[in-house]
């Protein structure tokens, strides 16, 4: 090998041998910046796990609602209790052709199945309070403010409490005051009724509606259509009823729904119903007649809507009927200036009503509706008193308009004619103003 030679090939060694140290030092280099990243961010991976782990062990231990804080040298205690508030305000403007409200012949009516007089007046006020008690259970109370013999008069419509849907019951149980299943009105507040006032079974079987003291269980079949079926349990101290005949269950009711629909645009649902009690003294027609014994009310309800455009809160159809059958036994007796001795009962009585509404645009609808009872001719002691129907039974017509701004407010124009006697024709003008503020619940199908 010539010098030249060995020179270049000494030369290649040392290029080769420098370029292999620098690419080792750049490897090691990045190695170690690899490492100090990989450090660096299971550090903040770590910190976190650890804030999450934090914060879920915090929103699981109860808070203390009562919890004090001081602030400015004063005790500020925490308060997690904040309940729905809303309030429905129900005017109305009465005007009747008889001035003296007729008695309904052959029926001994309550003070809120009476007419009520005429002019400027508030009808049916409400305040109402709402919330979750805790994912279990759900509470509500209303207070109303009604208009009796021209005094104002408050009273507790509803307080209940009753099961959340996934609260892991195998029913619905509501218990407390309440509105309870029976019919189709019942468990509506006024203020959601398509007309202004109940029709003629409504006043003379419920005294409007039934909200006695009881317990509710109910539960929606898993099948096909709408199936609802439920027993409730109540102590017997509300209109049909009275005063409890004991001190344990003085009446109990049965109930069954079932519902679907109609092609794309229409719904239907049937229902029928019992309600069962004892009554040591239902004191009816301002405390002059009394009702002492049992008392049998059943219902059937059905119902009919259609939407032409498939949307119903642009335009609806509906079409609603009711049947109450009441079969009492025991006896009457009365005081006062159309007193009688009290006498043995065992009859029945019925009534019914048919009503439509049709909504042509969001705002407005029209209503009418057709009410009548049927009295039974009765014989003896009781005979020509005011519990003898005498071959009448009573009627009522009844017509309306109303427009609604929003969900919130209304205004009803109602046209109706009652005869609760025979010859006597009370002709009826009602203007109507419904108004809500404050929290709002959904109205029932």
């Amino acid at each position: 090998m010539t010098n030249t030679n060995f020179r270049c090939l000494v030369a290649a060694l040392s290029f080769f041998a420098v370029t292999s140290g620098h690419a080792q030092e750049d490897v090691s280099d990045l190695r170690e910046a690899l490492n100090e990243l990989r450090g660096e961010y299971e550090q903040r991976i770590s910190d976190l796990e650890k804030k999450l782990e934090e914060a879920i062990q915090s929103s699981a231990k109860p808070t203390d609602s009562n919890a004090v804080v001081e602030a400015g040298g004063r005790a500020i205690r925490g308060n997690t209790f904040n309940p729905s508030i809303g309030i429905v305000l129900n005017g109305q403007f009465k005007e009747f052709s008889e001035r003296t409200a007729p008695e309904m012949t052959g029926f001994a009516v309550g003070e809120e199945g009476e007419r009520g007089t005429g002019g400027l007046g508030l009808d049916h006020t409400e305040i109402n309070f709402s919330a979750s008690v805790d994912d279990k259970f759900y509470g509500g109370l209303t207070y109303a403010l009604v208009e009796e013999g021209g005094a104002i008069v408050t009273e507790v419509e509803e307080a209940y409490v009753e099961t959340l849907p996934g609260a892991g019951a195998p029913a619905k149980f509501k218990f407390g005051k309440a509105l309870w299943t029976l019919g189709y009105l019942n468990e509506q507040h006024a203020h959601t009724d398509d007309f202004v006032d109940r029709p003629l079974p409504y006043k003379v079987y419920l005294n409007g509606s039934f909200n006695d003291d009881g317990i509710q269980i109910s539960k929606i079949l898993p099948t096909e259509l709408y199936n609802e079926i439920g027993l409730g349990l109540f102590r017997g101290s509300d209109f049909p009823f009275g005063t409890p005949d004991g001190q344990g269950i003085g009446a109990n009711s049965l109930f069954w729904r079932v519902g679907g629909d109609i092609g794309m645009n229409g719904t239907w649902r049937f229902g029928a119903y019992r309600v069962d009690g004892e009554t040591g003294g239902r004191v009816t027609e301002e405390g002059t007649i009394t009702f002492i014994g049992d008392t049998d009310l059943k219902a059937y309800d059905i119902r009919y809507t259609y939407a032409p455009t498939g949307n119903e809160n642009s335009q609806e159809f509906t079409l609603t009927a009711e049947h109450f059958t009441r079969n009492e036994n025991g006896t009457y007796g009365a005081t006062g200036d159309e007193a009688f001795a009290t006498a043995a009962y065992d009859a029945q009585t019925s009534g019914y009503y048919v009503a439509a509404t049709y909504k042509w645009i969001p705002q407005a609808r029209v209503g009418m509706r057709y009410s009548k009872m049927k009295n039974v001719d009765l014989t003896g002691a009781l005979n020509d008193t005011a519990v003898d129907g005498q071959g009448f039974n009573p009627s009522q017509k009844t017509v309306m308009l109303d427009w609604t701004n929003s969900e919130y407010s209304r205004i009803r124009l109602q046209l109706g004619q009652e005869e609760r006697s025979a010859g006597n024709n009370d002709d009826q003008i009602i203007l109507q103003y419904i108004m809500s503020f404050g929290a709002h619940g959904a109205h029932k199908y």
